[in-house]
C-alpha cells in the first residue's frame, strides 16, 4: 500500500519484540523482525530493541553484525530507532559490576548505573524535551514507561557541548535520583531509554512522530 513505510525490528536474541511489533503495525508500518541483512538496509526504518546487560546485547548485536549493520544505514542517512539497551549500546561504553564494555560508538558518552535511592527506576515519568524536538512534538507534557538502573548522565554532544561541525543531537532528560539522557534525536539516529511500545497513547504518538521522518 502505497505511504505505509517499511521498519524492521533487528532480532539480535534480545528480549521479547513482540510488543514493539504490535506497537508499530499499530501505528501504521509494515512490520518485519529479522536479523537478515538485507531486510535490515532496505527497510525504510529500524529499529534496534534492547533488554537486559550492556554487555551481554552487544554480544548478541556482534553475532548478526549488527554495529556494521547500523553504521551502514547512518551513513547513508537511513533512519535508526534505538530503545532502551538498544540506546544505550549506541554510545561508546557500558560500565555494569565492574564490567567495562565496549559500544557501537555512535555518541560519546558512559552508560552507568543511575545514582538514585531505589533501583531499578521502573514505572511512569515525565521528561525534559528541546524545544525543537521532532519526536516529542505534541507530547511535552506527556508520561513514559521506563524500566532500567543504568542511564547515560552526561553527554558531551549536547547543546552546552563544545562546538562540532556537525549540527548538535537534540537531547530529552528525565530526572530519577540524578538527571539522564531520555532520548535523543541526531539526524537519522534516533533512540529513546524509556519503552515507547508500553507507554500507551504517548508511546504510540512517539512512533507516529517517527515513522513520519521515515524517507
Amino acid at each position: 500500500m502505497a505511504g505505509v513505510k517499511k521498519v524492521t525490528i533487528l532480532d539480535y536474541g534480545s528480549g521479547n519484540l513482540r510488543s514493539a511489533e504490535r506497537a508499530l503495525a499499530r501505528v501504521g508500518a509494515d512490520v518485519t523482525v529479522t536479523a537478515d541483512p538485507q531486510a535490515v538496509l532496505d527497510a525504510d526504518g529500524l529499529v534496534v530493541p534492547g533488554v537486559g546487560a550492556f554487555a551481554a546485547c552487544m554480544t548478541g548485536l556482534r553475532a548478526v553484525d549488527g554495529p556494521r549493520l547500523i553504521g551502514r544505514r547512518l551513513a547513508g542517512g537511513r533512519p535508526v530507532l534505538g530503545i532502551c539497551v538498544g540506546m544505550q549500546i549506541l554510545f561508546d561504553r557500558g560500565v555494569e559490576h565492574g564490567h567495562d564494555a565496549e559500544g557501537c560508538g555512535e555518541w560519546p558518552g558512559v552508560v552507568e548505573q543511575l545514582e538514585a535511592p531505589v533501583l531499578p527506576h521502573m514505572g511512569w515519568n515525565t521528561v525534559e524535551t528541546p524545544a525543537d524536538t521532532v519526536l516529542f512534538d505534541g507530547l511535552a507534557d506527556e508520561r513514559f514507561y521506563f524500566v532500567h538502573s543504568y542511564g547515560v548522565r552526561e553527554f558531551p554532544l549536547a547543546a552546552d557541548g563544545p562546538p562540532t561541525p556537525l549540527a548538535k543531537p537534540r537531547v530529552t532528560w528525565a530526572e530519577h535520583g540524578d538527571r539522564f539522557v531520555a532520548g535523543v534525536e541526531n539526524g537519522a539516529l534516533s533512540a529513546t531509554q524509556f519503552h515507547p511500545e508500553k507507554s500507551g497513547d504517548a508511546g504510540a504518538q512517539l512512533l507516529t512522530n517517527w515513522l513520519r521522518t521515515l524517507a
